[in-house]
């Protein structure tokens, strides 16, 4: 190759940095808004109840987001994958930004419930295709820095979310949570024009129908038993019990259609192959460790180790900032040497450690050194899920990449649900066997913070304390066989280089 034609092959491929400041951006903004939506409402919900009324059905408003979000991921990586992801990041986009006028102009919870279904619609398909995007307009080499970019605005918006949502609240009103997407969906809107336009797979588009209503039925009879276990009452066992039946047979039902299928909405030949199932697998389970801890930490914060509500936040920042920090790390050095495995077969076994430590040591700690743990273990559960996204899209190559990256965001989603009912029964179980009262006054807890603990004296107080802080010893073990599992996955995930 001549000096004239490699300098005219350079100009056509952009620099690193212009790269990122083309993708970046127009990915950024529409991920960041799908899931800051995840918890910006829930402090607003008492401002709803107060408002709207119907208190008991206000928790659909968050449950509904998050069922719509899971079934919506497999449909627009279908779909983004025939149609353009270009194309359909501006469908959800659009399906976003009139599910939230919808929402902020609702006038009963049920409304407003529908709302946030078509909401979480618009959100799955927004985080879907801007992780497909990534592989669609990155080179290999540089994806794991922008998964690892990509990590980090998940968790902030995890963690800016709540406050947001309460400061909005507090001033403006609750419409005000939904009525911020307007200006920003504009801006992210604008920003996605600058994403190169690449044509789907094409072809004629044979929608699986079938698909995705058994999907559905398996996805919402799933979360929402899930979402029933968490709040501890023995009376909707039976409930439980019978969506726990919907979805197995609507499972069953799923997997007999899509192996007949002319074109699945779950390709499972694709999701048969090592490398994914089992990146799928360990998203799953790094899921359930992370939502399992932010859940149920704060809980454990204020009631056995007395901690204000006001320095819950503060010591609970390291562990959302050291995510941040393990994926971002992570991502540069996956880009530098261009191994992958290697670092979540590390961290992972780091993360384990940490969380003994905890389990074991937490009454000999200071509430200096629980911070200090807190970044440890999320710094090395950071080095997980860069890897799984980066390693899943290698994989299943660019006419695949919606249903891979639909397929990771499906298993973290129903790994986090879970972990945390899982978490939740460890605790609700060893509770019941020291004491039935302190049970269900954690449940109470659970349902509306440790303001429970406030109604008793301070003897009773101080053996609800010991109770719990006993219990959680068998929850922090539990979350560290979540990792554990993760570690053994990592360790055995076949694609381990670019």
């Amino acid at each position: 190759m001549t000096s004239n034609s490699a300098a005219a092959t350079a100009g056509a491929e952009p620099s690193s940095r212009a790269l990122f400041f083309t993708v970046f951006p127009s990915i950024m903004l529409p991920m960041f808004l799908a899931a800051v939506d995840q918890t910006i409402v829930a402090t607003a919900l008492p401002a709803i109840a107060g408002s709207l009324g119907d208190v008991e059905r206000v928790s659909w408003v968050v449950v509904s987001y998050l069922v719509a979000t899971t079934i919506a991921a497999p449909v627009y990586g279908r779909l983004s994958d025939v149609l353009g992801r270009r194309r359909m990041l501006f469908v959800a986009l659009a399906v976003f930004l009139l599910a939230s006028i919808l929402c902020a102009a609702a006038p009963t919870v049920l409304l407003l419930t529908a709302a946030r279904v078509l909401q979480g619609f618009g959100g799955g398909g927004l985080m879907t295709t801007s992780q497909a995007l990534v592989g669609e307009a990155v080179p290999p080499r540089e994806r794991g820095r922008y998964q690892g970019y990509l990590a980090s605005i998940f968790v902030a918006s995890s963690t800016f979310g709540p406050v947001a949502g309460g400061w909005l609240t507090q001033h403006w009103g609750w419409p005000s949570v939904f009525i911020v997407n307007i200006p920003l969906g504009i801006i992210a809107g604008l920003l996605a024009l600058r994403l190169p336009q690449k044509p789907g797979t094409g072809g004629r588009l044979q929608f699986d129908v079938t698909g995705v209503v058994l999907f559905s039925a398996f996805i919402t009879s799933l979360l929402l038993a899930l979402e029933r276990i968490q709040q501890f009452d023995l009376a909707a066992l039976p409930l439980v019990a019978a969506m726990v039946i919907v979805a197995a047979i609507a499972l069953v039902l799923l997997l007999r259609q899509e192996r007949r299928a002319a074109s699945p909405l779950l390709p499972l030949d694709l999701l048969k192959q090592s490398a994914i199932w089992r990146c799928d697998l360990m998203g799953a389970f790094i899921g359930a460790g992370l939502v399992g801890m932010v859940t149920f930490v704060p809980i454990w914060l204020q009631v056995v180790r007395g901690v204000g509500p006001g320095q819950v936040g503060l010591m609970l920042l390291p562990m959302t900032a050291g995510i941040a920090f393990g994926s971002l790390f992570t991502g540069r050095m996956m880009a530098k040497t261009q191994r992958t495995a290697i670092f979540p077969s590390i961290g992972l076994a780091f993360t384990v450690c940490t969380l003994v430590v905890l389990a074991l040591a937490a009454p000999h700690l200071s509430n200096i050194s629980i911070p200090i743990l807190f970044a440890v273990y999320s710094m090395t559960l950071g080095t997980g899920m860069p890897v799984v996204q980066l390693t899943v899209q290698l994989v299943a190559g660019r006419a695949n990449l919606g249903s891979a990256a639909a397929s990771v965001q499906f298993s973290r989603s129903v790994g986090g649900a879970f972990g945390t009912a899982i978490v939740g029964a460890v605790l609700f179980a060893v509770l019941s066997a020291t004491d039935r009262n302190t049970a269900t006054l954690f449940a109470g807890m659970v349902e509306r913070g440790p303001v429970v603990m406030a109604s008793l004296d301070a003897a009773h107080q101080a053996l609800v304390s010991a109770e719990i802080r006993d219990a959680f010893r068998s929850a922090f073990l539990t979350i560290a066989g979540f990792v554990s599992v993760a570690l053994v996955l990592a360790w055995t995930i076949p694609v381990r280089r670019l």
